[in-house]
């Protein structure tokens, strides 16, 4: 019994030290993805601005979408009194996927 209970010791010491060494793994990689993604939050800011004091036009060509709705659907007259969502777009997040989900 007694060895029983050290065998179990020990297996459990050997799943609690690979454990550990996940965790360590896990937070280094964690820590690079941020560094990653600090560098392209700056790099984007410095595009954004490079844009700006240049006043050029810094554009990427329209994406195309697939229709979701049948012609006469996408041909029916919208009121005058109709409005629409109100989006602010605060250039934190992902502009594709932000234009993905405003049009889906």
């Amino acid at each position: 019994m007694m060895q029983g209970l050290q065998e179990a010791m020990a297996a459990s010491r050997a799943d609690q030290e690979r454990i550990q060494m996940d965790l360590a793994v896990s937070q280094a990689r964690n820590e690079e993805l941020h560094h990653t993604n600090e560098e392209l939050r700056r790099g984007l800011r410095n595009q954004t601005g490079n844009c700006e004091a240049e006043e050029q036009e810094c554009t990427t060509p329209p994406r195309e979408f697939p229709m979701p709705f049948l012609q006469t659907i996408m041909d029916t007259v919208i009121p005058a009194t109709f409005v629409g969502p109100k989006a602010t777009f605060t250039r934190m997040e992902d502009p594709e996927a932000r234009l993905t989900a405003f049009h889906t």
